[in-house]
């Protein structure tokens, strides 16, 4: 038996003023319906590997 919690998809999406509205972003790959992973440095997709990473603000002195 796996201990990893289940994911609820309806957390992924939102109704606002009787619209749907998507939280996450699609996989470019493997196209609408794979949505991206989100972690603390980039977007990652758990089906075909796709990596993006986010890009890091500059602090100005």
């Amino acid at each position: 038996m796996s201990k990893t919690p289940k994911v609820i998809v309806s957390t992924y999406y939102e109704i606002k003023e009787g619209k749907l509205i998507r939280k996450r972003k699609f996989c470019p790959r493997c196209g609408p319906g794979v949505f991206l992973a989100e972690h603390k440095d980039r977007f990652s997709c758990g089906k075909c590997g796709y990596t993006e990473y986010k890009k890091k603000e500059q602090s100005s002195k």
